[in-house]
């Protein structure tokens, strides 16, 4: 096999496995499959970590994860695709950062990697075996790849802005609730006494 054969075979091995586990993960959130809480139960958590309001964010991430992995692993629409990806799993990522860099103790190291696997696709395009090729890169021209890329740090700073001031509004609300003697819970704003 020639070294050009090799690469295509390695390049199209990477895509599609990147595409595949970007799918699961979208389907739990937007289905409750595979183990996941649907759009309901993510967005519950989402909204508990900052992302609100969390059903819709679920929907957000659980489509940029399914749509951009099932994209990737055709090889199709590549630049938005990886974008995708890369700007999904950079937010992600920053949810892990208080735990350091190593997955094993929760850190944000698989979340870049994938961020930054989506970025490379963004960047290089699908490869040979690709729909992107077949159609003679119609969904895959430079300027879109440029495009793609250059759209990700502002929308990831934008989510992560409405998120440190969700985050922020709610420390301001537990920190209005006012307390008993030692530190109790008033029942203020409760129906205690039901």
């Amino acid at each position: 096999m020639s070294e050009s054969t090799l690469r295509t075979i390695g390049v199209t091995a990477l895509r599609v496995g990147l595409g595949a586990t970007l799918i699961t993960h979208g389907v739990q959130k937007l289905f409750g499959l595979l183990g996941g809480y649907g759009p309901d139960g993510t967005g519950q958590f989402f909204e508990s970590i900052g992302f609100t309001p969390g059903r819709p964010s679920a929907i957000a991430a659980g489509a940029a994860e399914a749509g951009g992995g099932a994209l990737l692993v055709l090889g199709l629409a590549t630049p938005a695709a990886g974008a995708a990806v890369a700007g999904n799993m950079a937010v992600a990522s920053s949810v892990h950062t208080q735990n350091g860099w190593f997955s094993s103790e929760g850190g944000m190291e698989y979340p870049v990697v994938l961020s930054l696997l989506g970025a490379s696709f963004a960047a290089t395009g699908a490869g040979p075996l690709s729909l992107d090729a077949a159609l003679g890169g119609r969904l895959d021209r430079p300027w879109m790849r440029l495009v793609g890329l250059a759209a990700v740090p502002p929308v990831v700073a934008v989510v992560l802005a409405r998120r440190r001031a969700a985050l922020a509004a709610a420390s301001t609300q537990e920190a209005d609730v006012p307390s008993g003697p030692a530190g109790t819970d008033t029942g203020a704003g409760t129906d205690a006494g039901a």
